[in-house]
């Protein structure tokens, strides 16, 4: 099977680790990992990848995600959603449609967030649900995220529920998003059901879910895999003759004059470093020019002006 992207519909009650099982085992291709880990009674887009595409992951940090989401207001609860343990039930009575409308709007661009003290969030080399589950209390500091898009879908005023559209970057809880609604309307509130439609450049377009996945067959899966570059526009675009994509894959470095560059990176994420401590701003995805093939991720080295291999993702 050719290396690539397999998108699931990842149904609740299911952890990301159950999806890249069935999938190793469906594809026969034993190197096998998710993108973004969804909670399991989360639903929705899961991005596993399959064979040399699992290399990509590290540089996939940058991107958004959207999630449809709805909330329930009138209770509070210990883990943020409906799933925990409840706090504490306040009334929804005299609370208006206008009201939620007005409070959403505090959750809209770069705001302040408390993580949920149920999730994976470090402090002190420790995850907080491991503080959580222990008993001990431990001091979690806001931080900063940003919600690109949020959008009201639904308020349904007999359940007291809302359920809306919201785009926001790595590190965002939407659980937060729910609670902090209810704490802005004095009731509480807590998140009642989550889908993940997109990660990044991914949709649910073509998606497969786990038990459609136990009956296909390896050509058929294939035929479902995404270019492992697809999600890589975010990194400049370098192309080079077939004698140096040679050169290249050997793990040589290439004169800057004899590249051709496509694409330079995207500007917003230019003062940024990858997990290798390269800056965003000096990486690139590397084609053979005569074949259009990818060859894997390199970066510019500023002090010789040369592009050196950061991945090779091809055979010579």
């Amino acid at each position: 099977m050719k290396d690539g992207i397999l998108i699931i519909d990842k149904p609740q009650n299911w952890t990301s680790h159950d999806c890249v099982a069935v999938c190793r085992r469906a594809s026969g291709v034993k190197k096998t990992g998710h993108g973004g880990t969804l909670d399991p009674m989360a639903e929705g887009l899961l991005p596993v990848f399959i064979g040399r595409a699992t290399k990509i992951m590290e540089y996939l940090d940058l991107d958004y995600k959207t999630y449809r989401c709805r909330a329930k207001l009138g209770i509070t609860t210990d883990t943020m959603d409906v799933w925990g343990t409840v706090v504490e039930q306040r009334s929804t009575e005299g609370i208006t449609e206008e009201d939620i409308r007005e409070k959403m709007e505090l959750f809209r661009g770069e705001i302040s967030q408390l993580p949920p003290k149920y999730s994976a969030v470090r402090v002190k080399g420790k995850r907080l649900y491991e503080y959580a589950r222990d008993g001990q209390d431990v001091e979690i500091k806001p931080r900063r995220v940003r919600v690109s898009r949020l959008e009201i879908k639904d308020i349904d005023m007999e359940a007291y529920t809302v359920t809306f559209d919201v785009t926001c970057s790595k590190g965002t809880y939407v659980r937060s998003i729910c609670h902090d609604l209810g704490e802005a309307l004095g009731c509480g509130g807590s998140m009642e059901a989550l889908r993940r439609t997109a990660s990044g450049v991914f949709t649910l377009e073509n998606a497969v879910s786990p038990q459609e996945l136990k009956t296909m067959g390896p050509d058929e899966i294939e035929k479902r895999l995404l270019d492992m570059d697809l999600p890589l526009r975010h990194l400049g675009k370098a192309e080079m003759s077939r004698d140096r994509a040679k050169y290249f894959c050997s793990g040589n470095g290439i004169r800057w004059h004899q590249i051709k560059v496509r694409r330079e990176p995207d500007e917003k994420n230019c003062d940024k470093y990858n997990s290798r401590g390269r800056r965003y701003s000096d990486i690139y995805t590397v084609y053979e020019s005569e074949s259009g093939r990818f060859l894997g991720i390199g970066y510019r080295d500023q002090e010789k002006n040369v592009l050196k291999a950061d991945k090779i993702l091809t055979a010579v």
